[in-house]
């Protein structure tokens, strides 16, 4: 009866005792989250009750298991592997601490400056991330060497495994190369402030938005909602465009390709007419002018501002459109086309080159250059543009 009793008193004792002790701290939590609201400290240590209660359950059931007296003959092994568990739980836990702590420093700080400098919220969000995911990694690597330290093989082997190290670090280097330099360049991005989660970027042609930034890789949102992986080294050693650096603000560019007769006074007009009726423009500045000209047509174009790039795409978008919808209902002619009329020749050097004296410049077909400014049918008067 007792080598059956003593085991259940053991086991259920550290049950019991885990579930108490877990629920009072939780229940501190949760007091405390709800006197302090001003921090999320106390609901985000709550995160980690899971692996808290796998702690205290690991160590009480492991000190107390020589006196349980369960399984004897496989008391190596269970012993063993309460151990593995209590330190995977404790890393565990310590990942969820480090965590809730980083979230709060980050929380206070972006509230503070979220309206002042939005660019170095998202640069510290960044630094953030990274720096969790190396605390991860290196909590786990710790984790994993102090589990492999409970085996005697392992130890065993420690000394042979530190004499070699050199020449399997210098292995492992070359092998590893393209893995340990976007390593680096993760660290570089997230220390040199080259790009941000939610920076606006323009990579390979493709504009989206930094949704996740990695030790090795980096995802950008595209605006047709797909996802873009790159390796963080990319943007390290090619060139590439980024709206968001410094300021949000931005201008942007509409151009037309225009006839020659094009009204550009009243285009001016009816761009500001245009902004002033677009939510999008932030009414820094506005230009219409004329920056090109061919045979055919003129190059009119317009900037525009706005606060950031979601913005100037959509005062363009309307600017563009409704600048043509307006010249196309008030200003056809100022449209391009195909100019079909005949070319008008320079007059003679000796006055009248074909010798009739009559002062109207020659034509290839006899036909005095002011009738043939007329188009087809000369009974219609309308002259041909």
């Amino acid at each position: 009866m007792e080598n059956l009793l003593r085991p259940l008193i053991v086991v259920g004792g550290s049950v019991m005792l885990t579930l108490v002790i877990g629920w009072a701290t939780d229940f501190l939590l949760r007091k405390a989250d709800e006197r302090h609201h001003e921090t999320p400290l106390w609901g985000l240590l709550r995160r980690g009750r899971i692996p808290y209660m796998l702690v205290l359950f690991a160590a009480l059931l492991r000190g107390s298991y020589d006196e349980a007296d369960l399984l004897p003959s496989r008391a190596d092994g269970v012993g063993r592997t309460l151990t593995l568990v209590l330190i995977g739980s404790a890393a565990w836990l310590v990942i969820r601490i480090a965590a809730a702590i980083v979230e709060t420093s980050y929380s206070r700080y972006a509230s503070a400056r979220a309206h002042r400098d939005p660019a170095r919220v998202r640069r510290v969000r960044t630094q953030v991330t990274l720096i969790m995911r190396v605390v991860s990694a290196i909590v786990g690597v710790v984790a994993v060497a102090t589990m492999l330290l409970t085996f005697p093989a392992f130890r065993a082997a420690g000394a042979s495994l530190l004499a070699s190290a050199g020449i399997l670090g210098i292995v492992a280097g070359v092998a590893a190369q393209s893995t340990l330099s976007n390593m680096f360049a993760g660290f570089q991005i997230a220390f040199g402030d080259m790009v941000r989660i939610g920076d606006t970027v323009v990579v390979d042609g493709e504009w989206g938005t930094v949704e996740e930034i990695t030790l090795t890789y980096l995802t950008v949102h595209t605006w047709d909602e797909r996802r873009i992986t790159m390796p963080v080294s990319y943007f390290t050693s090619k060139p590439f465009e980024n709206w968001s650096r410094g300021t949000p603000q931005m201008t942007g560019i509409v151009f037309w390709h225009l006839d020659h007769s094009a009204p550009v006074a009243a285009m001016r007009e009816k761009l500001r007419d245009i902004l002033r009726e677009c939510p999008a423009w932030d009414g820094r500045a506005y230009n219409l002018s004329v920056t090109d000209s061919t045979p055919s047509t003129i190059q009119v174009r317009a900037l525009v501002t706005a606060k950031d790039a979601d913005d100037i795409w959509t005062v363009r978008v309307a600017v563009r459109e409704q600048m043509i919808g307006w010249l196309a209902d008030e200003h056809p002619y100022a449209l391009p086309r195909v100019n079909t009329a005949d070319a008008i020749l320079p007059p003679s050097r000796h006055g009248n080159g074909n010798g009739n004296g009559n002062g109207h410049r020659p034509s290839q077909d006899g036909v005095p250059a002011q009738q043939r400014r007329y188009h087809g049918n000369h009974s219609s008067g309308r002259p041909d543009r």
